[in-house]
């Protein structure tokens, strides 16, 4: 079982509807395009996605100098449409149980969006170079997605 004292928050607004953020985390085509940190992607054909309760959705990270993969993967285990994303994270052939839990809440706040990321099993804080500062760094490929999305209409 996860230690769930140990973990981190970040908070982002973003001028953007629920629904945009919302599709972003379930839509595989999105997801490929944000989900993973500056210097790495995320190839399409990686991503899958079933986005309910006990559904599971993985992909495949990849370092774009290295070309090193980190697969990640997890069980749905919330679902709140526009709202609320409960999901494990880790290893897609990890226990879920094992695996760190991530809680993302969506609130409109008017004309922006608040986005909460807690992760609960991982004890990460800024400058780890590794999971705390990959999130914060994907938070902002995100950001830049959905300013993209808004461009695009």
């Amino acid at each position: 079982m996860i230690d769930t004292s140990k973990g981190f928050t970040l908070v982002r607004e973003f001028d953007a509807t629920p629904a945009e953020i919302w599709h972003a985390w379930t839509n595989p085509d999105e997801a490929a395009e944000w989900l993973h940190p500056r210097g790495v992607s995320t190839p399409r054909e990686t991503v899958n996605i079933d986005a309910r309760v006990g559904g599971r959705y993985a992909y495949t990270m990849v370092n774009d100098a290295t070309g090193e993969e980190y697969p990640t993967g997890g069980v749905y285990r919330e679902i709140v449409p526009f709202e609320r994303l409960v999901f494990t994270w880790g290893d897609p052939d990890d226990p879920p149980d094992d695996c760190p839990l991530i809680t993302v809440t969506i609130e409109a706040l008017g004309e922006l969006t608040r986005m909460t990321l807690d992760l609960r099993g991982y004890d990460g804080a800024r400058g780890d170079a590794n999971v705390y500062d990959g999130w914060e760094s994907a938070l902002d490929v995100l950001a830049e997605h959905l300013a993209q999305t808004e461009v695009r209409r």
